[in-house]
């Protein structure tokens, strides 16, 4: 039944571009956790979300194949398009931060030569402490690093977004193990739920978990006038 309903809400969103869906095939052929790219479903939410929120940078941390920071490129390029050429200060861009750098080789290339690479910076390091280098304001922060060790990361970053900025995270819900006691000693899930009742219980922003895919958390930082 639910393969059915996921299929047909394939069919009713968007179709991804095909240099996209080529990507998602060449990490499942060639990662050996596929699985962790966004996907078409979530990929076209996060180009969504992009013309929404119409942020100056992006941050994300954990690029692994680089499906999800090129369809948030993608929302750039189609905000810059609106743009008057004589109206742009600076190019729109996604900070994307892989800590793994043995997925260099793959994804750099697949970043590089797609359509929209000018939009994209890659790195290879913690985004935790080299973010904070950039000395940059963000709009928007996508968070798929370990999970372990979200609490610690979010707090890292929240310092980083403007007032009234987003911040999405990824895998929230972690398969259900959130809410199975079979996984109480799993250390991934130990974190993600430390994260949620920590995020719950914080004021300093708003938030709504959404059962998309594997969960995914928007979060939205409170400004100073409390708005």
């Amino acid at each position: 039944m639910m393969q059915g309903l996921d299929r047909y809400i394939e069919d009713h969103t968007d179709r991804e571009p095909d240099y996209l869906y080529r990507l998602w095939r060449a990490t499942n052929i060639h990662t050996i956790h596929g699985r962790m790219a966004s996907g078409h479903l979530q990929g076209r939410l996060l180009k969504m979300v992009v013309q929404m929120v119409r942020p100056e940078n992006i941050l994300e941390v954990g690029t692994f194949s680089g499906y999800s920071a090129l369809c948030m490129a993608e929302g750039l390029a189609s905000l810059e398009k609106q743009t008057d050429e004589s109206r742009r200060q600076t190019r729109r861009r996604v900070w994307t931060f892989e800590i793994n750098d043995e997925m260099e080789d793959f994804t750099r290339p697949w970043i590089e030569q797609s359509p929209w690479a000018e939009y994209v910076d890659f790195r290879i390091g913690d985004a935790t402490t080299e973010a904070p280098k950039l000395g940059i304001d963000f709009d928007l922060v996508f968070m798929d690093g370990d999970k372990r060790t979200y609490v610690e990361t979010y707090e890292a970053l929240l310092p980083l977004l403007k007032g009234g900025a987003f911040l999405l995270a990824d895998n929230t819900l972690w398969d259900g193990h959130v809410a199975d006691t079979a996984y109480d000693h799993d250390q991934q899930t130990v974190g993600i739920r430390r994260f949620n009742d920590h995020l719950a219980n914080d004021r300093r922003v708003e938030k709504v978990l959404l059962p998309l895919r594997d969960g995914l958390t928007l979060i939205r930082k409170i400004d100073s006038s409390g708005i």
